[in-house]
């Protein structure tokens, strides 16, 4: 029978649940076996398709074209593991179902109520991931014990441990054990007020994960045991990490986390390697290279959140290039007020990230172009591709209006246009070019150097295409196109000529990097902006040549 593991937050929110939870299974997987994971959101959007990045952060795109939660992302790029449209569930999500089956008299003519059955719906999503061939299914409970919003999700699960059995499910609960500065001391009492809520409605965790800033005393793991009825052996710490969030599934593995999940199931232990992993870590501690500096050009900038797939995809290539890669977060506005370009001197290489709406576009198309013309390592995802497109067309092909139909409607060169099988949708929410797509690469590109392979497949989230219209004319001026969809009729890649690394891709690859296997794009764009970095004249070119 599959085995479940259910994870819960405490007193505070942010604590890492996602990142808690997919340590957990990468540990689990390393021992062999098969694991699975999904998210439950409190949230009342059927998905946060329609949300803004500044509220949710990034969304995060599956395989299946499901938009989801970023904890998503944690759980493919730590695990291994590939999401579906099964791996994340909201309240909205959930009350859509029971309400669409009331309107069709699928509860015959009953009272539809919490209990039983919006709480039966999240038990029936929760074992939509079993099958033979899984081992253990890991769900993350949004929110924090104590929200209302949560209150249906703590109830599914208090449910499930009683009709499933007993040794069947886990409950872990990742608390906060916070340091009062002017008492000079941690404290265990929100810890016991957290559990204490749970075991008011009945959920009774098996294991307290601590979040801490400095390490617990033996007298913490003992009040914490006494007070929160679970054996001290099953109290965790989890001590910030000095470096790198890749660390968290080491530092679990020295408390022998999943050793104890696994006696808890009566599942054999099995050997566990962590060479590859420890190598991560190791090369993001020491990298051999230096470390090197990309501009991260953005319309959402001051949530790092909303960006969180590109910054990791750019760690992992610096690990695959043993290099320390530094971000310059620029907001995109930034780069249209006066002198604002300066904001990119000395930088390494640039990235113009997706985004959606005409605010900050003027910023991202100045990016374009000090990057083509300044030869700085460039890399364009989706809006990023656009607007490189839009900025090739202005000021090398000599289309002064070229602009977005999405910007501009009315524009006299429309190089950028709303995709034909949109023009007649009108509700927002998940009804984008959506999921993975198949693309065919070109010979002679950085794009097929970069794969090492002609057919690829990668993930998309847009409404507005390349329009190929203009395709012939933006080649003959030296636009190369460099990867276009099965029946070549979509322009997923393109390049600029005679630069050092110019490519701008409509799909988004930062969603399928991981650590061990960064993705080919990232990883070379990273490459790219290394050799810029070495081979950069520390007098910027008013030095004279040394004499024999």
């Amino acid at each position: 029978m599959t085995k479940h593991i259910f994870i819960t937050g405490g007193v505070v929110s942010s604590l890492g649940k996602g990142l808690t939870a997919a340590s957990i299974a990468l540990l689990l997987k390393k021992r062999g076996y098969k694991v699975e994971m999904q998210k439950m959101d409190p949230y009342l959007n059927v998905d946060p398709g329609t949300m803004s990045p500044y509220q949710h952060g990034e969304v995060y795109v599956t395989n299946d074209g499901t938009e989801t939660d970023l904890d998503l992302g944690h759980y493919e790029r730590f695990a291994g593991i590939t999401c579906s449209s099964r791996s994340n569930y909201t309240t909205g999500k959930i009350y859509s179902t029971v309400i669409n089956r009331e309107r069709q008299g699928g509860y015959l003519g009953g009272t539809v109520q919490v209990i039983p059955h919006i709480t039966n719906e999240i038990k029936s999503a929760i074992v939509s991931m079993d099958n033979e061939e899984t081992d253990i299914v890991i769900t993350e409970i949004g929110g924090t014990a104590g929200d209302i919003e949560s209150l249906p999700y703590l109830e599914a699960i208090r449910q499930f441990k009683y009709e499933f059995g007993f040794k069947n499910s886990l409950f872990i609960h990742l608390t906060l054990v916070p340091y009062i500065k002017a008492a000079g001391e941690m404290k265990t009492k929100p810890s016991q007020q957290s559990v204490g809520i749970l075991r008011g409605i009945g959920i009774m965790p098996e294991m307290l994960i601590c979040r801490c800033e400095r390490p617990m005393e033996e007298d913490h793991f003992k009040k914490l045991s006494l007070f929160c009825n679970i054996p001290e052996e099953l109290v965790i710490e989890e001590q910030d990490v000095a470096n790198n969030i890749y660390e968290v599934p080491v530092e679990l593995a020295k408390q022998g986390v999943d050793k104890k999940i696994l006696n808890f199931f009566d599942l054999p232990e099995n050997d566990l390697d962590l060479t590859d992993w420890q190598n991560v870590v190791d090369t993001i501690i020491s990298p051999k290279n230096g470390s090197i500096e990309i501009a991260v050009i953005g319309k959402y900038i001051s949530l790092k959140d909303a960006y969180k797939s590109i910054y990791e995809a750019l760690t992992h290539a610096g690990i695959s290039n043993s290099v320390d890669v530094q971000f310059r977060m620029i907001e995109a506005e930034d780069l249209e007020k006066e002198n604002g370009l300066d904001l990119l001197k000395d930088v390494d290489g640039i990235l113009l990230p997706g985004g959606f709406g005409s605010r900050g576009v003027l910023g991202k198309l100045l990016a374009a172009q000090y990057a083509r013309e300044n030869k700085v390592p460039f890399l364009g995802i989706c809006l990023g591709m656009q607007c490189a497109v839009i900025e090739f067309a202005r000021n090398v092909c000599g289309m002064e209006s070229a602009d977005s139909t999405e910007f501009r409607p009315e524009t006299k060169y429309p190089v950028i246009a709303l995709m034909e099988e949109q023009k007649s949708i009108l509700n927002m929410g998940g009804t984008m070019r959506l999921g993975a797509y198949p693309c065919n690469l070109k010979n002679n590109t950085w794009s097929l150097d970069a794969y090492g392979e002609k057919a690829i497949s990668e993930r998309h989230r847009h409404r507005y295409e390349f329009n190929s219209k203009f395709r012939e004319q933006l080649e003959q001026a030296g636009l190369t196109i460099a990867g276009t969809s099965h029946d070549d009729l979509i322009v997923e890649i393109v390049e600029v000529k005679n630069h050092p690394w110019y490519v701008a891709c409509q799909f988004h690859p930062e969603f399928q990097s991981t650590p061990l296997k960064p993705h080919p794009l990232f990883k070379d764009f990273v490459g790219a902006s290394l050799k810029n970095a070495q081979t950069k004249c520390e007098c910027d070119g008013n030095c004279k040549p040394q004499e024999d």
